[in-house]
């Protein structure tokens, strides 16, 4: 018992000399320096190594419920009833009544019931009428036995009955714990005071993990890759959810008879499903961009182009929308610009492909920009911030970009992945907005990257909701 005694907390010393083996209530032993709680906790320590006992008692008490406060308020609803049935002459329509007595047609329903049922009302041919019988003791009586209620006095048992079917009363359950000392802490008591004990620490003993607060993995890697563009002189554009496909397919030279613009590849917006273009001289240069070629050196895609189509709206289907919303209200030059943007695009899940995702998005503007400085930025991207050690690039086609290339690296367990597609902004779009220079610009599906860094092999896991790995997950660091 030493042993056991040396391991006792202060609050368990302290709360076991102050019991005996009356049942004393835990409030007994609370004080300002010896807090409700404390006293709580301690009792159940000592209970849990059998020095004292904890005994729980469970009482019912009734309450007014809300209706019963007004109730005792107003009056019942009967007795309601009854005195509005005599103001009205005795004799009225059911919807005169309810509309002057104030009543819900629950209340009034039962109220109805109750007068029935003592022979004060007679219903006859649609008319509720009284029946002349002067006698509502009844009815009083039932205010009296809500004021009783209140009072905490007993009532009977069929007065009680009634008031809880009608939602008058509430019952509601307490529960009082005592503690008493067992002989094991009367034994403890007469060590502690005959003896001084000092109390021991087990320091190779496990001790709760403490959870703490923090980002998801997945939400760091994002946050660290916005601040080192930013820290590299990128600036970061609007990226809203939804856009117009005016933005979306139109600035980026994508003709409105593209397969990608169908409802089997791309999403809708049904309410609303139109929004505003922006001003003439704009939706002008982007028009002829499309009819003739505008101011660039090409004949465009020849057809008539529509408003109508350029004005639906949509949910962002890859972040060079965003793209095109910056070259539309003016750019600086030469400047970076990067978005982390949220793009929706039907497929088919996978370990690599998601229906909603993010795509870091960005181009680079100015003069004597060519395609090596592109592959030189996407290889850097790979490498320094996915931790690929292996890349390679392919040629590939975009509407917006010539020449265009698409960015693979190879994952350890899933192959060849692929990262990103890139290329020079076409001059359809950059002459016909009056964007002097070049433009190299990349979509990088962020979420491949992210499951480089995060050793990943599912990239529907960056979303998942298990608490092991978001506890267990260390920090992201790039």
């Amino acid at each position: 018992m030493i042993e056991e005694i040396k391991q006792l907390s202060d609050i368990e010393r302290i709360l076991i000399l102050k019991i005996n083996n009356s049942k004393q209530s835990f409030s007994d032993f609370s004080n300002s320096s010896f807090s409700i709680d404390s006293v709580r906790r301690a009792a159940g320590w000592l209970a849990k190594k059998e020095f004292a006992e904890i005994i729980k008692t469970e009482s019912e008490k009734y309450f007014l419920s809300i209706k019963g406060e007004q109730a005792l308020e107003r009056g019942m609803p009967e007795v309601i009833l009854l005195n509005k049935l005599k103001e009205l002459g005795g004799e009225t329509s059911f919807k005169e009544l309810q509309s002057s007595s104030g009543l819900d047609f629950k209340e009034f329903s039962i109220a109805l019931g109750i007068n029935k049922k003592n022979a004060f009302v007679i219903i006859s041919s649609g008319k509720i009428s009284l029946t002349g019988v002067d006698n509502d003791s009844p009815l009083t009586d039932l205010s009296l036995v809500l004021k009783k209620v209140k009072g905490d006095e007993k009532i009977s048992q069929n007065d009680l009955s009634e008031l809880l079917d009608r939602g008058l009363v509430e019952k509601k359950t307490f529960v009082d714990r005592k503690i008493r000392i067992l002989q094991k802490g009367i034994d403890a008591q007469k060590i502690l005071l005959e003896k001084k004990i000092d109390r021991v620490f087990d320091v190779e003993s496990v001790v709760p993990k403490i959870l703490i607060g923090k980002k998801s993995p997945y939400v760091q890697f994002l946050n660290q890759i916005r601040s080192n563009l930013v820290a590299h002189g990128f600036e970061e554009m609007y990226s809203p959810l939804i856009v117009s496909e005016f933005y979306n397919f139109d600035v980026l030279f994508q003709s409105q008879n593209h397969p990608a613009r169908t409802l089997s590849d791309s999403y809708q917006l049904k309410q609303p499903s139109k929004g505003k273009l922006p001003n003439k001289k704009i939706v002008d240069a982007i028009r002829a961009a499309h009819e003739t070629g505008g101011k660039a050196k090409s004949s465009g895609w020849g057809y008539k182009w529509s408003e109508e189509i350029a004005s639906r709206l949509v949910p962002a289907m890859h972040g060079t929308a965003h793209s095109a919303r910056k070259l539309v209200e003016g750019i600086e030059s030469p400047k970076k610009y990067f978005s982390i943007a949220r793009c929706f695009r039907p497929d088919v899940l996978d370990a690599t492909h998601l229906l909603e995702f993010n795509q870091m998005e960005g181009f680079v503007v100015g003069e004597n920009l060519d395609f090596r400085h592109l592959l030189g930025m996407l290889k850097d991207f790979a490498i320094e911030i996915a931790g690929a050690e292996k890349v390679k690039f392919f040629p590939d086609y975009y509407p917006f970009t010539e020449p265009s290339v698409q960015l693979s690296a190879k994952h350890p367990e899933l192959g060849w992945v692929e990262f990103a597609g890139a290329g020079m902004f076409r001059p359809e779009m950059l002459e016909n907005l009056g964007v002097k220079g070049e433009a190299i610009a990349w979509g990088i599906g962020i979420d491949r990257l992210a499951m480089f860094k995060l050793g990943i092999k599912d990239i529907r896991y960056l979303f998942a909701e298990d608490l092991g790995y978001l506890r267990n997950a260390k920090g992201v660091l790039l």
